[in-house]
C-alpha cells in the first residue's frame, strides 16, 4: 500500500531505531502517531517530523489502552517497541520476564487486536511487527528475549494468513546487530570482526519495504547473518555449538552487561 496520506502508529518511537523509521514513514508521506516512554524526546522527534506525540509505557495495560482511545483512524501500526532482555534466565527476576513479555510481546498483540477489526472494516491498511533475528534463531543468553521474539513471529505469520483475504496486510521485520542505535549498540558488545551490522536506517528502509511491498517477513541483516539464522532453524544443536567456537558466549555475556539497568 502507498504510505502517502496515510495514517501510522509508531511504537518505541523514542529510540534511535524508532527515530529512524519515523523519519522514513514521514519522507513517504505518512501522518504519524508517535508513542515512546521518554516524553521530552518524543516532542522533539514530533516536531520534526510533524507528528503527533502520545507518551506511556507499554507495560502497563492501561497506556496500552489509553493510547488505543487517543490514537484516533490508524491505517498503519508499526509495533517497534521493546525491552532488552538478554542474559542467562537465572539471572531474570520474575518481574523483569514479566516486563519483557508484556512490552515485546503482549503489548503489539493487544494493539493489533484491537485495530484489525477497524483495517479490516475501512479498508487496506498494514500491521508491522519489528522482530529480530533472535526470533528466527535462538543463541545462549538469549532465551527470555529470543521467547518474545519468536512469539511475535509466530503471531505475525498466523495474523497475515488470517488478515490477508481481507486486505489488511501484516508483515514481520527481522533486524540483526544495528550499529549507531538500539539495544546491541548501547550495550557495548563487541562482535568478532567477521560479524556484520546493520544501521538504523536499513531497519527503517525493511519496514518501508513490508508496507509498501506487502512483504510477510523481511529480513535486515547482512548475508552471513541471515544464512546462520536459517541454518540455525534447520538444525539448531549443531549451530549452536559453532557460535560457541566463534565466540557467542563472550558476545552474550557482553550484551546481558550492558542492558542488565536496562530490562526493567
Amino acid at each position: 500500500m502507498e504510505l502517502a496520506g496515510r495514517s501510522v502508529l509508531l511504537t518505541g518511537a523514542t529510540g534511535g531505531i524508532g527515530h529512524a523509521i519515523a523519519r522514513a514513514l514521514a519522507a513517504r508521506g505518512a501522518t504519524l502517531v508517535l508513542s515512546g516512554r521518554r516524553a521530552d524526546v518524543l516532542e522533539a522527534l514530533g516536531a520534526e517530523v510533524r507528528g503527533r506525540t502520545l507518551a506511556g509505557d507499554l507495560g502497563d495495560p492501561a497506556a496500552v489502552q489509553r493510547l488505543l482511545d487517543e490514537a484516533g483512524e490508524v491505517d498503519v501500526l508499526v509495533a517497534n517497541a521493546a525491552l532488552p532482555a538478554s542474559g542467562r534466565l537465572r539471572d531474570f527476576s520474575a518481574r523483569e520476564i514479566e516486563a519483557a513479555v508484556a512490552v515485546n510481546l503482549i503489548a503489539p498483540m493487544q494493539l493489533a487486536r484491537a485495530l484489525a477489526p477497524r483495517l479490516v472494516e475501512r479498508g487496506p491498511g498494514h500491521l508491522v511487527f519489528v522482530s529480530s533475528l533472535s526470533g528466527k534463531a535462538a543463541t545462549q543468553g538469549s532465551s527470555v528475549y529470543s521467547a518474545t521474539k519468536f512469539g511475535l513471529r509466530g503471531f505475525s505469520a498466523a495474523l497475515h494468513a488470517e488478515l490477508g483475504p481481507a486486505g489488511v496486510g501484516v508483515s514481520c521485520v527481522f533486524p540483526g546487530f544495528v550499529r549507531e542505535a538500539g539495544m546491541f549498540h548501547d550495550s557495548g558488545a563487541r562482535l568478532p570482526w567477521f560479524v556484520g551490522t546493520s544501521s538504523p536506517q536499513d531497519v527503517a528502509r525493511g519496514v518501508v519495504r513490508a508496507i509498501e511491498c506487502d512483504r510477510c517477513e523481511v529480513d535486515v541483516a547482512p548475508l552471513g547473518l541471515r544464512v546462520g539464522a536459517a541454518l540455525a532453524g534447520l538444525a539448531p544443536g549443531p549451530v549452536s555449538r559453532v557460535n560457541r567456537l566463534l565466540g557467542a558466549d563472550r558476545v552474550a555475556d557482553e550484551l546481558a552487561a550492558g542492558q542488565r539497568d536496562r530490562r526493567g
